[in-house]
């Protein structure tokens, strides 16, 4: 990949504080007319093409391939990222009155939000969309936010753009399709790509290696809050360093702020918190004072206390472990950000909570594990210690962990075997396929029951089984592979009047 595809440092700062970035094609104008054309006659004729979008209408491959695009996907999820097969053409009709704000689910599957960027979407738009043919729109910065703290639109930013456009954005970023006021039809292929490796260094086109803070103006963007510390974590993880390197050293404001947690205007609660965060652990004198932020009425205060815990690190473990037996939810959720955001010194007091008696407990010491990723590997034996448990929702989380660890997961590769073979739940069978698809090779042994799950009901269980059989990439694989694109390939341009 060219360095001049890449993200510069300012593009990898607005996705990861605004959660979107806009690059345009190189490709014709014609590629996309040829795009619209075929999808408008074949939606005619079959309806929505959903999944089957891409080999109904291929020349979306070449989107795809173009080197902006790539460069784009790449710099955020690394290098070795992959399309998933979930994709759906959006289809806005003429004079419609939009959607509603929402995140996107995932496909009816439950996952917890993630703040790192492993996820990514793509909006396509095949032909011009000025704002009256009603393109999408994102509340930018709200990927962190389970609620949305405006009402009535405020703060939606429309998303425009000539053929050809594609806006990326986080998974989780609220958006919606604004109304078409015109009499023709705009779509917008929506594609979703997720990253294999842990970040190990910077993938984009870096210049200033450390997290540069202060460019962010609240008064420019109502539905969105400062959160500097967030967000150089996510810096620092894509950078495949720790929040330690970046930590502000204390100069007398620890006191002030933490008077401020208690301030009845939420923006100043919210403020503190934040500034606490940057002073890593020189702050952790605010260690009790965060963690009771954590059940704050105002999610921007939950969200900067949690990462701000994070930043402090080793100090605040303890309190954070605590707060994962907090009776409301939304304070043990923040609680496991915190805890993936401090990673590996986390790791053994989330290994005694995974034996905890309290399923919710179980759940969210899972995730965070998960969360931790390659930092996570002394918690290979507890993982797999845990994989017959009796909480669904912890089975989930296991081969995501392991998945997120790598190659030192090695060892549990007959566990992940067992699961993608022998498990109940369709998403812990599809989780374990992809969790062998990032160990890779070492996943060797697998490839027979990869090569079976190929014909798993589930198109997600069969979706990953081919990443996982094309990363590991031996012979056998490559096979298996083959054997099966003979027999499920698809022809694009058999329909009812061209059958043979």
């Amino acid at each position: 990949m060219q360095e001049s595809n890449l993200f510069s440092d300012e593009q990898m700062r607005d996705f990861i504080v605004n959660g979107h970035v806009t690059v345009k094609t190189d490709l014709p104008r014609s590629v996309h007319e040829t795009i619209y054309r075929k999808t408008q006659e074949t939606t005619e004729k079959e309806g929505n093409l959903g999944n089957n979008i891409l080999p109904r209408v291929p020349e979306l491959q070449a989107v795809f391939e173009d080197p902006v695009v790539r460069g784009a996907f790449s710099s955020i999820l690394g290098e070795n990222y992959v399309m998933h097969s979930h994709r759906h053409p959006h289809r806005n009709a003429p004079h419609s009155g939009g959607q509603g704000f929402h995140k996107d689910s995932y496909w009816g599957h439950q996952k917890v939000r993630h703040h790192r960027p492993r996820w990514a979407m793509a909006f396509y738009y095949p032909q011009d969309t000025p704002v009256e043919i009603g393109p999408s729109s994102v509340l930018s910065g709200t990927q962190y936010y389970s609620h949305r703290i405006t009402d009535n639109n405020e703060g939606e930013i429309a998303l425009p753009g000539e053929a050809g456009t594609v806006t990326i954005i986080h998974f989780d970023l609220w958006h919606r399709a604004m109304a078409n006021q015109t009499d023709k039809t705009r779509y917008m292929m929506k594609f979703q790509f997720i990253r294999l490796d842990e970040p190990k260094k910077p993938e984009w086109d870096v210049k200033e290696p450390e997290w540069k803070s202060g460019s962010f103006d609240e008064s420019d963007n109502p539905a969105a809050k400062k959160h500097e510390t967030a967000w150089r974590h996510m810096w620092n993880w894509m950078s495949g360093g720790s929040d330690a390197q970046t930590a502000h050293q204390a100069n007398g404001n620890v006191a002030r702020n933490i008077e401020a947690l208690s301030d009845e205007n939420p923006n100043v609660r919210s403020d503190a918190a934040d500034a606490l965060g940057m002073l890593g652990e020189s702050a952790a004198d605010a260690v009790q004072s965060l963690s009771g932020a954590l059940c704050d009425d105002f999610e921007p205060v939950r969200l900067n206390a949690a990462y701000s815990l994070g930043a402090i690190g080793e100090p605040a473990v303890g309190s954070l472990i605590e707060k994962l037996t907090d009776d409301k939810d939304s304070a043990r959720r923040l609680a496991a950000y915190g805890l993936a955001a401090i990673g590996e010194p986390a790791v053994s007091a989330l290994c005694e909570m995974m034996d905890h008696e309290n399923d919710a407990v179980r759940v969210e010491a899972t995730y965070a594990l998960a969360q931790i990723g390659s930092g996570a590997a002394p918690a290979v034996d507890a993982l797999i210690h845990r994989a017959k448990d009796s909480k669904v929702e912890v089975r989930r989380y296991i081969p995501e962990a392991l998945g997120g660890i790598g190659t030192s997961a090695s060892s549990a590769v007959p566990t992940l075997i067992d699961m993608l073979t022998n498990d109940e739940d369709v998403q812990v069978r599809f989780e374990s396929a992809l969790a062998l698809a990032q160990i890779g090779p070492a996943s060797s042994d697998a490839v027979p029951v990869l090569k079976s799950a190929l014909s798993d009901k589930n198109r997600y269980v069969r979706d990953n089984s081919i990443h996982a059989l094309k990363r590991i990439g031996t012979p056998e694989a490559e096979t298996a592979l083959f054997d099966y694109l003979l027999t499920a390939r698809w022809c694009a341009i058999t329909n009812q009047e061209s059958k043979y």
